[in-house]
């Protein structure tokens, strides 16, 4: 573990992929969850690590007004053409290109590049918060979501729990099949380091183009918290905890829950 320089390396080497893999891996019913959840926005909402767009799309398709950030320059890219794509493609009686509300922008979500008190709401789903590996940078970044969040906004979270409980492994195949005009093969390794609550996985991509292969190898490292730490660490930002669920369907939440879904209320300042 001693590799570790920031959570966000590796990212930019996944955007290639990321669709692919969650194409087949996620089977999640997140989205409609995000959907149900900013259409009762009053305003603005603030999407964190938006990625290639999977989950920022469909909202702004939906009629919200989104934000979507990231760091990564080569996910962006994806996002802009999938949202490029969508709007022309829109179906009659849907949002039109030119109405699409979905603006995206490219910076850190431990210093927020927006006035005070731009959103109403934020999102952060799919674990994005589990990629700020120190705890300085959770602390950053909770500290930077409260000042751009009016008053009465609300914050939800969506963590990945099952990530420290994975058992270490090397070179294991877990994908194979087409994608991106090739045929594609993930082989990946899994460490731990408890101590730290770290988990990184080696992703190496094997694209086989005819008699051409190319291999791309990169660490994606996670940090996990449980519930009552994040609390912990969203009430010391100025947050109060609403709402825990296990589930897309808004099941209460446990120990066992696939999923777990905080949603935090922006106290006045």
């Amino acid at each position: 573990m001693s590799s570790i320089r920031e959570g966000w390396h590796g990212w930019d080497d996944y955007a290639p992929f990321y669709d692919w893999e969650n194409a087949q891996t996620l089977g999640r019913r997140d989205v409609p969850f995000w959907r149900r959840l900013a259409m009762q926005a009053t305003g603005r909402v603030l999407e964190l690590g938006c990625g290639t767009g999977r989950v920022s799309r469909p909202l702004a398709e939906a009629g919200v007004d989104l934000v979507g950030i990231d760091r990564s320059a080569p996910m962006l890219q994806r996002a802009n053409k999938r949202s490029v794509t969508a709007s022309r493609n829109v179906a009659s009686g849907r949002r039109s290109a030119e109405s699409l509300a979905l603006r995206l922008v490219r910076g850190d979500i431990r210093a927020l590049p927006f006035r005070p008190q731009t959103f109403s709401m934020v999102l952060a789903p799919y674990g994005i918060l589990q990629s700020l590996i120190r705890p300085r940078d959770l602390t950053a970044t909770l500290a930077s979501v409260a000042a751009v969040m009016k008053p009465g906004g609300t914050f939800g979270i969506d963590l990945v729990p099952d990530v420290p409980q994975w058992r270490e492994y090397t070179d294991k195949v877990q994908l194979a099949g087409p994608g991106n005009g090739a045929h594609l093969t993930l082989i990946e390794s899994v460490r731990q380091d408890r101590a730290r609550r770290l988990t990184t996985f080696t992703q190496c991509y094997v694209e086989r183009r005819g008699r051409r292969t190319r291999e791309h190898r990169f660490d994606l490292t996670f940090r996990t918290l449980a519930v009552p730490q994040m609390t912990r660490q969203l009430e010391r930002a100025g947050f109060a905890v609403q709402t825990v669920l296990g589930d897309y369907q808004g099941r209460p939440w446990d120990d066992r829950a696939d999923v777990w879904i905080i949603l935090a209320r922006r106290l006045q300042g």
